[in-house]
């Protein structure tokens, strides 16, 4: 009678486990838009596929803060300037 235990082969212990808990990048295309703004505040959405969930929130509220920023300096830009009125001759 053999009592030895079996071992376990190597390539088994080395395999993670699967954990379907774990972070996951959701690999969501994001097209730039042309603005650096905008674009670097969208590239940080990335940042949430290797956080767990409770991480997310921190990435959400800081894109959302940058993507407001740019609009907000979109009302600070001057407008194009405005053409003078014609003169009007006045007796």
């Amino acid at each position: 009678m053999d009592d030895a235990v079996p071992e376990t082969p190597p390539e088994a212990e080395d395999e993670p486990a699967h954990d379907p808990a774990a972070p996951a990048p959701l690999n969501v295309p994001r097209t730039p838009t042309g603005d650096a703004g905008v674009d670097a505040a969208l590239d940080r959405l990335g940042d949430a596929d290797h956080l767990a969930t409770d991480g997310h929130v921190e990435v959400y509220e800081d894109v959302h803060r940058g993507l407001r920023d740019a609009l907000t300096a979109l009302d600070a830009r001057p407008g194009p300037p405005v053409p003078p009125r014609p003169y009007e001759h006045r007796s």
